[in-house]
């Protein structure tokens, strides 16, 4: 999938008009401040179903919704399959989700205690069976980096563009590439000079191998699958949100599993906020680079806190 005219993008306008549509479904995050340091956490944890994906989803359901779908399906490492569960049991959809069989127990029985049909699948198999099912099921298809989903995502950018003081350098945890795509989007739009930088895992860096090269680059499965993060072993950034990133984004960054580790541990303690390893990586990025950033402050999305007990960020606990 190759996109090259700009008319195919997301825009300001899009994701304000998503901003509004969403947001009676969700729960307001504010900045929170990291004492003594020049850090402030966007904590997307509090939202329904525990992550950002929810934004994203919510929109791309509720648009379905206006057109008559009935039936809704996604793959998922499990925060997107969340998400769907939900927004499609608030439009009164049947959703079929399908999982890798390496899932949190945690998000797999969120996902079907929020109503969706659960098919698990071997890692390398998620996308293939995704796509029989929908054409099989006659579901409508939710790609976590489609653009509805995107514009939804961008929310969080229009957020900290207009909360935090300007010029800021914003984190961002980077799976497939959807919220990093949204959030620049929107952020460039209210201010240019802020900074938008992607975090990835070191295990799991295929963005920042494609930034660096200019070119969509894909790690193999069992080379992603390493990383504790497991909503970030997506092996390739997806098509649409490549062309968002190499137009908007200023910089990819990579951290350590025990850089990460050490992130979610942080958060919970100072701020007694939940961190899945996912979710750990952009505060991860300023304990590990922050020297190098910018001047000014730094905010960090904290993307999800899908884990049983705090804690869960530690190397040694499951993943």
């Amino acid at each position: 999938m190759t996109l090259t005219q700009e008319t195919t993008l997301v825009t300001a306008a899009d994701v304000s008009a998503a901003a509004a549509r969403i947001a009676p479904f969700l729960r307001g995050t504010p900045l929170l401040p990291l004492p003594g340091e020049r850090l402030w956490i966007k904590p997307e944890n509090r939202q329904p179903t525990g992550s950002f994906k929810v934004r994203g989803a919510m929109n791309a359901v509720g648009l379905l919704a206006e057109r008559g779908v009935e039936h809704v399906i996604a793959q998922s490492s499990g925060n997107h399959a969340q998400a769907v569960a939900y927004t499609a049991g608030r439009h009164g959809l049947r959703a079929t989700v399908v999982l890798p069989d390496t899932a949190p127990e945690l998000k797999v029985t969120g996902a079907r205690r929020l109503g969706a049909e659960v098919v698990i699948t071997p890692p390398a198999l998620r996308e293939v069976t995704c796509l029989a099912l929908a054409d099989r099921l006659g579901a409508a298809l939710i790609h976590s980096d489609e653009f509805d989903v995107i514009a939804g995502h961008g929310g969080i950018g229009l957020e900290i563009a207009r909360e935090a003081t300007r010029p800021a350098t914003i984190l961002v945890p980077v799976c497939n590439g959807g919220l990093l795509a949204g959030v620049a989007v929107a952020a460039k739009s209210v201010d240019p000079a802020i900074t938008v930088i992607g975090v990835e895992p070191e295990l799991a860096a295929d963005g920042a191998a494609s930034f660096r090269s200019g070119h969509r680059t894909a790690w193999p499965v069992q080379q992603t699958y390493r990383t504790r993060a497991d909503g970030l072993r997506a092996p390739v950034l997806g098509a649409l949100a490549w062309e968002h990133i190499r137009r908007y984004v200023d910089n990819m960054l990579t951290v350590s599993e025990e850089g990460i580790a050490a992130a979610a541990d942080l958060l919970w303690e100072r701020l007694g906020e939940r961190a899945e390893p996912s979710g750990a990586v952009a505060t991860a990025a300023y304990l590990a680079h922050g020297a190098n950033l910018p001047p000014g402050p730094v905010v960090a999305v904290l993307t999800g806190g899908n884990v049983s007990v705090p804690g869960e960020g530690t190397l040694g606990s499951a993943g």
